[in-house]
């Protein structure tokens, strides 16, 4: 059994144990448009070039995605060392630094860079920052894809601050010359905090001319806030290495449920968790396919909870094209053919 990453005492009031059952499914959930295209750009590959399609980390933080792609030819790596000269390398949604492109150029290995274009966005504004000569604080968590790709791209300029306690102790070289851009991936609550903080000790902090937490993580973290509350016990699916997914259970347990886990799939939910819970909330990280999530409404539905219900936040419409890459190989089969 899992053991849960983390519980609450209950709060306030809950539904008694002669109210009906109840199971709510949060939505927005899953699949994000930079995951979606992450997950196509390495089923495209395969298909346009044979396996094996080489993978510099893992294309989503989702294991089972992972495993589904692995069976399919797709070979996941941890460095560009790995990978053999003159191969096909995909570059994973968290993205990469300049080093390592330039690494791959070296090598001479034929590339897909599936950044998600938000994570882009960030790397972008990043180069414009230092290109002012400003100080960049870089919100996130140290040793997270992301974090390392965007620091990648002006190292001389970044600062890693990782919660609202260390943007209360950071010294800076000039409070003047100061701007924060964060990982896409985090608590929208805890992102505005800290930088609430630095703002506190640098009234001149620069902003980025947008906010940095993604559209899917956002919506995601709202969605389930508004099923929390009212939830006995609230289940986010999705992998430990994901940061948005983790995030959930935070979140949940925050806007007031009485205990959140997080489980990679039906497998690791603990009886123990549904015993005297009546209303159950259900969502899943933004790397997570549906299957998953209807694994776990079909386990509670063998043990005796009703069809669930889905409340709606918002309707997320965005689609991103494929990398360009791969855009030219399939415009040139087509043509081909």
């Amino acid at each position: 059994m899992t053991a849960p990453d983390q519980t609450l005492p209950v709060t306030q009031s809950r539904p008694t144990a002669s109210q009906e059952k109840r199971v709510v499914v949060a939505a927005p959930r899953g699949y994000c448009a930079g995951v979606d295209r992450a997950v196509i750009t390495v089923e495209q590959a395969l298909e346009t070039y044979g396996s094996p399609v080489y993978v510099r980390k893992q294309i989503v933080h989702n294991k089972h995605v992972v495993s589904d792609l692995e069976a399919k030819g797709a070979v996941f790596v941890e460095e560009l060392v790995e990978v053999p000269e003159g191969a096909m390398v995909v570059f994973s949604a968290h993205g990469v630094s300049p080093m390592v492109h330039a690494e791959a150029a070296e090598r001479n290995l034929r590339t897909i860079d599936a950044t998600c274009p938000l994570v882009t966005k960030v790397h972008n504004e990043a180069k414009r920052f230092a290109r002012q000569d400003l100080e960049i604080l870089l919100i996130g968590h140290a040793g997270h894809e992301e974090v390392e790709g965007t620091a990648g791209e002006a190292p001389e300029h970044i600062t890693l601050v990782q919660s609202p306690e260390e943007a209360a102790a950071l010294e800076v070289k000039d409070p003047s010359r100061l701007a924060w851009l964060s990982q896409t991936t985090l608590s929208v609550d805890e992102t505005l905090e800290t930088v609430h903080k630095l703002r506190e000790r640098f009234p001149l902090l620069m902003d980025p001319p947008s906010d940095d937490i993604c559209y899917a993580t956002s919506n995601r973290q709202a969605a389930i806030k508004q099923i929390a509350a009212g939830s006995d016990l609230v289940i986010v699916v999705g992998s430990a290495n994901s940061s948005n997914t983790v995030r959930l259970v935070d979140v949940a347990l925050e806007a007031g449920a009485a205990a959140a886990y997080r489980v990679d799939d039906a497998s690791e939910i603990d009886e123990a968790w549904l015993e005297g819970v009546t209303q159950v909330g259900i969502t899943s990280g933004a790397s997570v396919p549906d299957d998953l999530v209807e694994g776990v409404l079909a386990h509670l539905t063998e043990r005796g909870f009703p069809v669930a219900v889905e409340e709606r936040l918002t309707e997320e419409n965005l689609v991103f094209a494929l990398p360009k890459e791969l855009r030219r190989d399939l415009r040139r089969d087509v043509a081909g053919d």
